[in-house]
């Protein structure tokens, strides 16, 4: 069994003339956490003890803190966020869903239904 036999996707577009279009949920989960990112006040995605080794190892893992559930067309993402000192944390985290949802609308035409956060730490460093 290949790595693409196991991954799960969605279709977005059957049209029998042109083909299938199929978006992987690890590329749901890629948008989302570059999406989450770019709001002011995320200090980074915050995932489980293996993706923080991983990332400190200089390996970027871009789904980090990221959990797609896609369904009939519908997505359901969930976040894992370390927000900067400082930063109003509902205000943050609205921008956030916000961005997110767009992004994924915007580029892929799936439903966004919930993103839902998680404040897993408070980042005391400066982002340079």
């Amino acid at each position: 069994m290949t790595k693409e036999d196991n991954q799960t996707s969605c279709t977005i577009q059957e049209d029998n003339n042109l083909g299938q279009v199929q978006i992987a949920d690890e590329v749901v989960a890629i948008i989302a956490g570059l999406a989450a990112t770019e709001v002011e006040g995320v200090a980074s995605m915050a995932g489980n003890i293996t993706n923080e080794l991983v990332s400190k190892l200089g390996m970027k893992n871009l789904s980090k803190g990221v959990k797609v559930t896609v369904g009939e067309g519908i997505v359901q993402i969930d976040l894992a966020l370390n927000i900067d000192y400082g930063y109003s944390v509902p205000k943050t985290c609205k921008k956030v869903q916000e961005k997110v949802k767009a992004s994924i609308e915007n580029m892929t035409g799936l439903t966004v239904a919930d993103v839902n956060i998680r404040i897993a730490s408070v980042s005391l460093e400066k982002r340079s």
